[in-house]
């Protein structure tokens, strides 16, 4: 019944099916209910569906009475869009003190969209706001924060895309209310990235202190940053630590693109212990699956075991090493790592582990596996090269540059 000496676990019908029909949407496909862990004095409920996302982001805001810190990379002028900025600007008439932050990059909705908002007395700021050296850094960052306690935060932006069912486009993504210590960080550093926001000119020297001398401390719950860096981010190290000690990683990543010293210890990981990852079979960008595959024959011969997520586009950014769960706003990618404004939770609990290692499963009964006959049949030179191509298009440059070009699957 075995088929593939580098998937053990894959019997010859699933591997048949698989390759007979690459393409497969798995209809009867539906994203995972939300569930609650208690642990380490945390509140955790986490939002795997779209549809119960947006519910809790508008219950969150709407159960503000104090204040609402608000940060999100894209904000976009649809349906979701005008339904997350009424709810703010329903808050800010309330008196709530509402603080939105997007990214003037990656934002969709122009100024005016906002002007409710403004008028309702809420304060509003774009990141990046002029062409200098401060438009290259990205708030890839999404969280809200209520009432200084409660905390939403995820992968996930504010657009149709993230909140729609699967059979409607809508991305596979994970959100995460948080009751508990780890809000007060939250707090702590959105106030720094106010007084960086109101310091005017680029203050890029600034911005790479602040994310340097960030404390996550040393407690099982911690927020972890990544910024503007020479090296590899605070958050990306601390990885780093995790992978080389550990045993088993469990990833679901929705691009995947990691410099080499984290391929090397994925590898040495999947050699010694095990290794499975769930990787974007559909995107919005081809050239980041081409990103991915470039690196799949290196990982296969190690041991690891990869799957392509089917029934949608993927968004999530999870890993869990051992008993230590990671989810939050950054992609194992070169932008993520060394230039991005990021964040990430770090839990250290084996209850949240193993809770975190279903939904992997859940993922994976519905993703292509990625065997050595899958591989061989597409490897040809030309898609070798083009899956280069896009690795380094996205590593080194960007996603919307290696859009343009069409590369990747």
């Amino acid at each position: 019944m075995i088929d593939d000496p580098l998937n053990p676990e894959l019997e010859t019908g699933d591997a048949e099916r698989w390759e007979s029909d690459p393409n497969e949407t798995f209809e009867g496909y539906r994203d995972a209910d939300p569930f609650e862990v208690e642990t380490q004095d945390h509140r955790f409920v986490f939002y795997p569906a779209g549809i119960d996302r947006l519910a809790a982001l508008e219950s969150h805001i709407q159960d503000a009475t104090e204040t609402l810190h608000v940060f999100f990379y894209l904000f976009q002028p649809d349906e979701a869009g005008e339904l997350v900025r009424d709810a703010l600007v329903a808050a800010a008439e309330r008196g709530v003190a509402v603080h939105l932050v997007v990214d003037d990059f990656g934002s969709d909705a122009p100024q005016s969209f906002f002007d409710p908002l403004v008028e309702a007395g809420a304060k509003f700021d774009l990141f990046s706001p002029r062409w200098n050296v401060r438009y290259l850094i990205r708030n890839h960052q999404k969280f809200v924060v209520a009432d200084r306690k409660r905390l939403m935060t995820g992968g996930f932006n504010v657009s149709d895309h993230y909140f729609k069912p699967p059979e409607e486009n809508g991305w596979c993504d994970l959100g995460a209310l948080i009751e508990g210590p780890v809000v007060a960080r939250f707090e702590e550093w959105f106030g720094q990235l106010d007084q960086w926001l109101s310091s005017g000119g680029s203050q890029f020297r600034a911005m790479r202190a602040m994310v340097r001398d960030w404390d996550p401390g040393d407690g099982p719950v911690q927020l972890v940053l990544g910024g503007p860096t020479k090296m590899t981010s605070a958050w990306a190290l601390r990885v780093k630590e995790d992978l080389a000690q550990g045993e088993r990683l469990d990833m679901v990543m929705a691009y995947f693109s990691p410099p080499r010293s984290v391929q090397q210890l994925i590898e040495r990981l999947s050699r010694k212990g095990a290794a499975r990852l769930i990787m974007a079979g559909k995107t919005d960008n081809g050239a980041t699956i081409g990103a991915s595959r470039a690196l799949y024959r290196r990982l296969l011969r190690a041991g690891a075991k990869i799957a392509e997520f089917q029934p949608s586009k993927l968004h999530m950014k999870l890993l869990v090493i051992d008993d230590v769960t990671y989810f939050g706003s950054a992609n194992m990618d070169m932008r993520s790592v060394r230039l991005n404004l990021e964040l990430m939770l770090r839990v250290e609990d084996a209850g949240l582990a193993a809770r975190m290692r279903e939904l992997v499963d859940h993922l994976e009964d519905y993703s292509t596996p990625i065997t050595d006959s899958w591989f061989r049949q597409r490897a040809s030179w030309f898609n070798r090269a083009r899956w280069r191509l896009s690795y380094w298009l996205v590593a080194v440059f960007d996603y919307s540059v290696a859009r343009r070009l069409n590369l990747g699957q």
